[in-house]
């Protein structure tokens, strides 16, 4: 016979809500993503008080090299700008030159350039340093690179005859006596690391300490931005009482550098004034993207730069290497970042811990 089918009863349970209350909850718990540590300070802010920590030494370098050199820092600043607010409309993305980092960039990109460069190169560099040197990475904080220095780096190999032969002629040097200048451009024409190479080779006679008072109170042979040595350390006090970079990065990449130096035979004050070390230890290896995130990273990072500068002075056919030193270690931060890790919080008690029970097992 066919089965009968079987019907089931289904029992429903009827569930109470329970009773709303009277008052919401004052407070909701709200779980998101880290960072849960949280500071006042903004984006803008930060490149703001950069910004005013560069203002010293801009001002000066402007003032001795005259309407150029302050041609060559505005047009810098208006090449990263209109490249930065360009490309973001391009992509359809907001535009963010008011958080000021396309600013700084330019100001970076200007004061490393010499004061009589014509107007157009400038002009292309701060293009290039925010287009090849920071957007094409995805833009702020996504970058490897240091973009002022990839835009200096493209200038410098494109335009090296304008890059040689763009500093002064006749600098003005308020703080020091014009005397003393003339005297040691009546010996040579070269820039002071030059000069100083000439005289490794037994080509030139001049004392590395007739160089200290020019380029700590007036340098008319370097950059914009490397016109006193004096002022850049006045802008590095400024970002470390606002705690804006790690002193571990300029103290160990100068300190290299200058026992490195001594170690090879050059003057190691002179070491530590003279080029673009200063500018480039306080203001473009501290970049907060682009260097290691432990102390120990940091440390290994400014220590590569200091050596790599090094390498760079005595044995290649630059008498500067501060630029390339510091892209190098660029390059190898997130391979310092991948092996210098910081230990977890609660671990090393747990070792401790670990160690002595061990210990007490042993005895026992």
């Amino acid at each position: 016979m066919p089965e009968e089918p079987l019907e089931k009863e289904q029992e429903t349970e009827e569930i109470e809500a329970p009773p709303a209350s009277a008052e919401a909850p004052a407070r909701m718990l709200s779980i998101g993503v880290s960072p849960h540590i949280r500071d006042k300070d903004t984006t803008t802010g930060i490149m703001g008080w950069v910004i005013l920590a560069l203002l010293p030494v801009t001002v000066y370098g402007i003032y001795m090299g005259g309407l150029s050199a302050f041609i060559v820092v505005l047009m810098s600043i208006v090449g990263a700008v209109a490249t930065e607010a360009g490309i973001q409309r391009l992509r359809h993305m907001p535009v963010t030159i008011l958080d000021l980092s396309a600013v700084l960039t330019g100001l970076l990109l200007g004061l490393t350039l010499p004061p009589k460069l014509p107007f157009w190169i400038p002009l292309l560099g701060g293009a290039v340093a925010i287009a090849l040197g920071k957007q094409i990475f995805g833009g702020l904080g996504h970058n490897i690179f240091n973009p002022a220095l990839v835009g200096r780096a493209v200038i410098f190999v494109s335009y090296s005859k304008y890059m040689t032969t763009s500093y002064l002629a006749t600098p003005k040097a308020p703080l020091i006596t014009s005397q003393s200048i003339k005297a040691i451009n009546s010996v040579t024409g070269a820039t002071p690391l030059a000069a100083q190479g000439l005289v490794r080779k037994g080509e030139l006679t001049i004392s590395a300490s007739r160089y200290y008072k020019p380029l700590l109170f007036g340098n008319p042979w370097g950059c914009i931005g490397e016109v006193s040595a004096v002022l850049i350390l006045v802008g590095l006090a400024v970002l470390l009482y606002k705690g804006l970079v790690d002193w571990r990065i300029p103290v160990c990449y100068v300190g290299t550098v200058v026992i490195l130096s001594w170690i090879l035979g050059m003057d190691p004050l002179f070491a530590a004034l003279a080029g673009g070390l200063l500018i480039g230890a306080c203001f473009m290896a501290t970049d907060y993207v682009t260097n290691p995130m432990t102390a120990w990273g940091k440390v290994i990072f400014a220590v590569g730069c200091g050596v790599m500068t090094t390498i760079l002075r005595f044995y290649s056919n630059l008498p500067e290497g501060v630029m390339f030193a510091i892209l190098f270690m660029n390059g190898l931060t997130p391979l310092i970042d991948r092996y210098v890790r910081p230990v977890p919080y609660g671990v090393r008690a747990l070792r401790r811990m670990e160690a002595e029970a061990e210990k007490l097992g042993d005895a026992a």
